[in-house]
């Protein structure tokens, strides 16, 4: 890891520049060959690379500190119980939780809106009840709710976006109608890269006495994320795609929906005592995390956490918008291509299609050049329904990617769309 925060001397033409070359170096896997050739990875959507100082933190757990959490006296059961909980802590910060104790700690974004569908909107959905999402949602956003709709009798209205991709939020507040008990968003989407007004779509909610659900899954990795002014009621977030490791997450929800939630999985730790007769459980968050935790995942995403903490929030910011704006004039430039989606706020996240040229084929032939993309439905069905394809292939930045990566793909883009023709 570097020693401290990434950056070059500030100039009055704006923040620093992000010193993507340091930042690389924190990064084992971006040093691979494939193909023999070096790699370009723009499947950061998907997950992201992990720093070393992630991997470092997850051998350590095992290396020195391998216990259970909160169930032994013992000195390894305290180190491991200080990281876990330590991992809720950092959690609680990088969102501006009021406390930690309105963190639930989950295996990803997935398991934390099931958690809201089944132990929150399960238990209040009755028949003629409405669930509100949108055309754009992850497929984790969209089938918890299904299921609890079909439990329920409750239904579910779909709010609409442009061709551009983007909101369009007049319809949606139009659906938000007295039968409606939740709204369920995503903040970026996850195919487009759009960014929505989630603060401004929450606030309207809420005068219509709506709570609202924010998947944060692919907001959390690109910018600073604030639950306090956002004004929602739930925000879901997962670990892997914010540079620490896989089966991590949590769920961020007001502390008296929390407390009004019966638990979604039964188990230890998530009980005060058991009876035959009957069980008393524990208070949130641990009512909600039954069994034994991925201890060594949380450890990592605690260092996780602390590298992006060491690094200028403004200078990534200004690198990516720079690297999506790069990506996007090469793509624009390629014959045949077509871009989906043309938002005004978008992080750097690109889907498009070639005429005459299946994504997985082009997705495959650039993979023997070292560059790794998405080629697929990106797990969002009616979103590929509303644009009138199957599958598209995506390209998706972070902080480490650089401009030479960008014109690297833009090359072996080319080369494969010749082969295919």
């Amino acid at each position: 890891m570097s020693a401290g925060p990434a950056r070059q001397p500030a100039t009055s033409a704006g923040p620093p520049a992000l010193d993507v070359a340091r930042v690389r170096a924190d990064f084992p896997g971006l040093a691979r060959e494939i193909h023999g050739k070096p790699l370009v990875y723009f499947d950061n959507a998907n997950t992201a690379q992990k720093p070393a100082a992630v991997i470092e933190a997850v051998s350590d757990y095992y290396r020195a500190h391998c216990a259970n959490v909160a169930r032994a006296v013992h000195t390894l059961g305290a180190e491991a119980t200080a990281l876990y909980e330590g991992a809720r802590t950092k959690l609680a910060t990088l969102v501006h939780a009021r406390s930690r104790e309105e963190i639930v700690l989950t295996s990803g974004t997935t398991q934390a809106i099931n958690l809201a569908a089944w132990a929150w909107a399960r238990p209040r959905l009755r028949s003629g009840d409405a669930i509100v999402l949108t055309t754009m949602e992850h497929h984790a956003n969209i089938v918890p709710w299904q299921l609890v709709a079909a439990e329920t009798g409750a239904t579910i209205k779909v709010a609409p976006i442009s061709p551009a991709g983007e909101l369009l939020v007049d319809e949606l507040l139009a659906l938000l109608t007295p039968e409606v008990r939740l709204l369920a968003l995503t903040h970026v989407s996850n195919a487009l890269g759009t960014i929505n007004p989630v603060r401004e779509i929450a606030r309207e909610a809420r005068r219509r006495g709506i709570p609202v659900l924010i998947d944060g899954s692919q907001a959390a990795p690109h910018f600073r994320v604030d639950v306090q002014d956002l004004g929602c009621d739930f925000y879901a977030l997962t670990g892997h795609k914010l540079f620490g490791p896989t089966g991590t997450g949590c769920l961020w929800a007001r502390r008296e929906w929390l407390e009004a939630m019966p638990p979604f999985m039964g188990g230890g730790e998530m009980i005060r005592e058991v009876r035959f007769e009957g069980t008393t459980y524990n208070d949130p968050p641990y009512r909600f995390e039954a069994g034994t935790p991925n201890v060594a995942g949380f450890a990592g995403l605690a260092a996780a956490i602390d590298y992006l903490g060491s690094l200028d929030a403004a200078a990534i910011a200004a690198h990516e918008r720079a690297l999506g704006e790069h990506l996007r004039e090469t793509l624009a430039a390629i014959p045949g291509l077509r871009i989906l989606g043309a938002a005004r706020e978008r992080v750097p996240v690109v889907s498009f299609v070639v005429d005459g040229a299946h994504g997985h084929d082009l997705a495959t032939i650039i993979d023997a050049d070292g560059v790794a993309v998405r080629s697929g439905h990106h797990c969002a069905h009616p979103l590929m329904r509303f644009y009138g394809v199957s599958a598209t292939v995506r390209a998706s930045l972070a902080f480490y990617n650089t401009h030479d990566e960008v014109e690297r793909f833009g090359a072996a883009l080319r080369r494969a769309i010749r082969m295919l023709g």
